[in-house]
């Protein structure tokens, strides 16, 4: 099989089941997104040297996948073939939010998206997972999502957010709080 196919020649791409779309639709950005969100969590796996978080962004990745084909479902029938995102994949990423910010100290201030490799890539996933959730919102108000899609990423931009401010913590290195003008 060969990986081009030139079906897509003409702007259009195919959704999990029948039908094309043009490659800007809504649902295409939203999965789109959800997918870059994917590939800059791999270069975060490159980064975790010392495997702090393998195991939770290994788990993450795959159910980033499930996420990904129930967007591009264009159908019940096929949505009820796939493996889809559970109330406890939710419950498991506040669970780890939860177990990774009781090591952390309060935040009394906006921090800068700094700190060693790992944790600044690890606030550009959190940037791009936010941008994942406002192109799932924006497919919502034009179609049906499964509510759990969007809580999924929302609690995953927490997730993003507090292993960032944990690596920076075990590292030794300090955030740098945000004060404005000075």
């Amino acid at each position: 099989m060969k990986l081009y196919t030139r079906t897509g020649d003409d702007g259009t791409t195919g959704l999990l089941g029948s039908g094309r779309v043009f490659k800007n639709a809504v649902r295409v950005e939203a999965y789109g997104c959800v997918d870059e969100l994917n590939a800059v969590l791999g270069r975060v796996r490159a980064l975790d040297a010392d495997q702090w978080l393998a195991a939770e962004l290994t788990t993450i990745q795959a159910r980033l996948f499930q996420l990904g084909a129930e967007l591009a479902a264009s159908s019940p029938d096929v949505l009820a073939k796939l493996e889809r995102l559970t109330d406890e994949d939710v419950g498991a990423l506040e669970r780890w939010i939860d177990r990774l910010d009781d090591e952390l100290a309060p935040l009394a201030s906006f921090i800068l998206p700094a700190g060693t490799a790992l944790a600044a890539e690890l606030h550009v996933a959190r940037a791009v997972c936010r941008r994942a959730e406002r192109r799932i919102v924006s497919l919502l108000q034009v179609e049906p999502v499964e509510p759990r899609l969007v809580r999924y990423v929302n609690r995953l931009g927490d997730l993003l957010f507090v292993m960032a401010r944990w690596c920076n913590r075990r590292a030794g290195t300090t955030e740098t709080e945000w004060h404005g003008r000075r």
